[in-house]
């Protein structure tokens, strides 16, 4: 085994491979999510003070930030491609940029406006080929390491083989880093009664034989809770959490009729527990993928009966809907919400659905408005939107006019706001 002799020598410790591949002017991919090389970011955040001018390009950052800090800014500047709680405060405070793109589009950045000179990746163990699998976190990362001209991989004992187009040979590495430590889990959300009301609306739209696209989060948990009487469910999802292992064990996803990858979960990335890690090794009935390949609206079109479901900050009266800031303060980010209503839009029989809760801050202001606020984004269009969802019903709104919009939205607003929103209605002349 050749590659073996070879691998041996590129190993060193975390700060040994940064040092000798992050220079001054440098643009780095850090892998995100679940998958984020702990051990790689915290090496990041100890020579960031004596790093000049490097931009560091991630996806959702779940772990220690410290490469974030206020006072690196000078030094090491995040370029976030999605906004998570780690980096929310150094974002609306100027010291790190938020990039707004559909995921599908993001690797196509890396031959064009982003181009990479080191990806900082978690991969698991090489087999007895020499390949690496990108385990719990494919999405972006591979594209990124495979246009990168340095890689660094956090190869990690503890780290799923996934199967699927996920693999990178040893060959292609720089340097390793060998650990043995917990990826990052996320926990399951508790859903509360509202939830579930959700999750019954859209278990009725939902029919046997679907295949679910499924965010993360309590109302993703809810709508799979409702799903327990339903068959032959499939999965093709940017992402999944432990709530699909449930139901696959359950015999309620069996993806026997999808009409794209029969019999496989498609997804590019996970996260969730142990369990969930543990589900995914080197399982068969998964495959995992870039994100340019399950995120394109014509690949998700290929499902018949596709079933996007994805939430939302708030949708004003046209059908305008906000799903990455409040306000002029960035939360989150597009992610795949268009890449999957649209896919959902054009498959035959399929259904892309927007759901929350009516209310947000404890019942105190609502989530459907007469106008969105100044600065907020909208991330699914007017064009674009179909089924709304709260704990009231669901709004159809495709091919609707304003009028016949803001009556189905006031229809499923909390009733303590239907009147004020009624009144902006009638005085606009939306109704």
């Amino acid at each position: 085994m050749r590659w073996l002799e070879s691998y041996k020598k590129k190993i060193v410790d975390a700060r040994t491979a940064l040092e000798r591949t992050i220079s001054s002017g440098d643009r780095v991919m850090l892998n995100a999510n679940c998958g984020q090389p702990q051990s790689l970011a915290e090496a990041l955040g100890e020579l960031a003070p004596d790093m000049r001018d490097v931009e560091v390009v991630q996806l959702l950052a779940l772990g220690k930030s410290e490469y974030v800090r206020p006072e690196l800014a000078a030094n090491l500047r995040l370029n976030a491609l999605f906004v998570g709680p780690g980096v929310r405060q150094a974002v609306n405070e100027g010291n790190a940029c938020y990039t707004p793109v559909f995921l599908s589009e993001i690797p196509a950045l890396f031959d064009n406006e982003l181009p990479l000179d080191v990806a900082l990746i978690q991969v698991s163990p090489p087999d007895e080929h020499g390949f690496c699998s990108y385990g719990v976190s494919v999405d972006v990362i591979k594209p990124a390491a495979e246009r990168s001209r340095t890689v660094v991989a956090e190869v990690n004992c503890q780290m799923p083989r996934t199967l699927g187009d996920c693999f990178i040979h040893v060959s292609k590495l720089t340097y390793a880093v060998e650990v043995d430590r917990p990826l990052l889990e996320l926990p399951s959300d508790e859903f509360t009664d509202v939830h579930r009301r959700i999750g019954s609306h859209i278990a009725e739209l939902i029919d046997d034989g679907a295949t679910l696209q499924l965010g993360i989060g309590a109302i993703p948990d809810a709508v799979l809770s409702q799903l327990t009487d339903k068959r032959h469910i499939g999965i093709h999802t940017e992402m999944f959490a432990d709530g699909v292992v449930e139901l696959f064990e359950a015999g309620v996803i069996t993806n026997e009729r999808k009409t794209l990858h029969p019999g496989k979960i498609v997804s590019s990335f996970v996260m969730g527990s142990r369990k969930l890690y543990d589900f995914i090794d080197n399982n068969p009935f998964v495959e995992m993928h870039p994100s340019q390949y399950v995120n394109d609206p014509f690949i998700i079109a290929k499902n018949d009966n596709m079933i996007s479901i994805n939430s939302a900050i708030s949708i004003d009266l046209t059908g305008q809907v906000n799903s990455d800031s409040m306000g002029t303060q960035f939360y989150s980010g597009i992610g795949g919400q268009v890449d999957f209503v649209r896919g959902a839009q054009r498959s035959k029989g399929g259904k892309a659905i927007i759901a929350f809760p009516s209310t947000a801050k404890g019942g105190t202001l609502s989530r459907i408005v007469p106008t969105l606020l100044d600065g907020a984004g909208v991330v699914t269009s007017r064009g674009d939107v179909n089924y709304i969802a709260t704990e009231y019903g669901v709004a159809q709104l495709h091919g609707k006019s304003i009028r016949g919009r803001a009556r189905s939205l006031i229809n499923i607003a909390h009733p303590k706001f239907r009147e004020e929103l009624e009144k902006f209605a009638t005085e606009h002349h939306y109704l």
